[in-house]
């Protein structure tokens, strides 16, 4: 292009420059596979696009994100930057493929990382995202390869933390915002509760799958999705009833609960105590 149209490009805001020595299309600049290309250029080889980045150029919808994780070797140093996230650690030719030309980690090696050091809820409803969007029977191996991968760590910060998330984790949640709510509920002294629980007719037909349950109490935890559940109050309050009937106690959480779940977690400890059950 030149230097005067890359100036002008620049100065009109048809270009953008994330990082220096990087100019992209202004267009592009909230595209991840271009600003993933576009780190790889700031920070030079070797490098590889690691944690959320990684994950969510594996599909993984949980890890989407603009600011971009990328892992360069011990023996290199180079500092992170404003949307740009720069780990230290050994990596072997075998941990890494090729995503859409772009060098990521494998998918069992991307989770493991970020169990250990990510953000806590976003790694593990990525966990939960990864496991649930493989057939039942291949959960197991993918989930075995993650702990191998824990175990094998070189750097052993957040070992205990990935180990606990990854024994919560078991693939049934529909969406992240149900996995951060299993995490919720766990954190906050609550027993496991069972994921995707089916209620049944007298003759057996399927008549509700339930968010998060605690089967043995009969209390149900439903998240409130916006657009799952815009327009659909009197439907929901229905259905309540029809569960109240059946001696369920179903609680709704919304968005607003995952920010602060104090809320949340008051209305299902007095679940708890109504039931004659105390909370581990």
């Amino acid at each position: 292009m030149g230097r005067r149209a890359v100036v002008k490009g620049l100065a009109a805001g048809v270009l953008a420059q994330p990082w220096r020595g990087v100019i992209v299309h202004a267009a592009d600049l909230l595209k991840l596979p271009t600003l993933a290309q576009a780190a790889l250029l700031a920070v030079g080889p070797p490098a590889v696009l690691s944690g959320a980045t990684s994950l969510a150029l594996h599909g993984i919808s949980a890890a989407e994100s603009t600011v971009v994780h990328l892992t360069v070797p011990y023996s290199r140093r180079v500092e992170s930057r404003s949307g740009l996230v720069v780990h230290r650690a050994e990596f072997h030719p075998s941990d890494v493929l090729e995503l859409d030309e772009l060098p990521v980690f494998s998918l069992d090696r991307a989770l493991a990382d970020h169990l250990c050091d990510g953000d806590k809820r976003t790694a593990f409803a990525a966990l939960e995202e990864a496991l649930h969007n493989l057939a039942p029977d291949h959960r197991g191996i993918l989930h075995t390869n993650v702990r191998d991968r824990i175990i094998d760590r070189r750097d052993r910060r957040g070992i205990h933390r990935a180990q606990m998330l990854l024994a919560l984790a078991t693939g049934e949640a529909e969406s992240p915002p149900e996995s951060i709510l299993r995490l919720i509920v766990v954190e906050g002294g609550l027993p496991i509760p069972v994921g995707q629980y089916e209620i049944h007719t007298v003759d057996g037909r399927r008549l509700y799958v339930l968010d998060l349950a605690w089967p043995e109490l009969r209390i149900a935890l439903e998240y409130d999705g916006y657009a799952a559940h815009e327009g659909r109050q009197g439907y929901d309050a229905e259905r309540d009833a029809r569960m109240a009937a059946r001696g369920w106690i179903t609680i709704r959480a919304t968005a607003a609960d995952l920010r602060d779940p104090r809320r949340l977690l008051a209305e299902l400890r007095g679940a708890f105590e109504r039931r004659t059950a105390r909370p581990a």
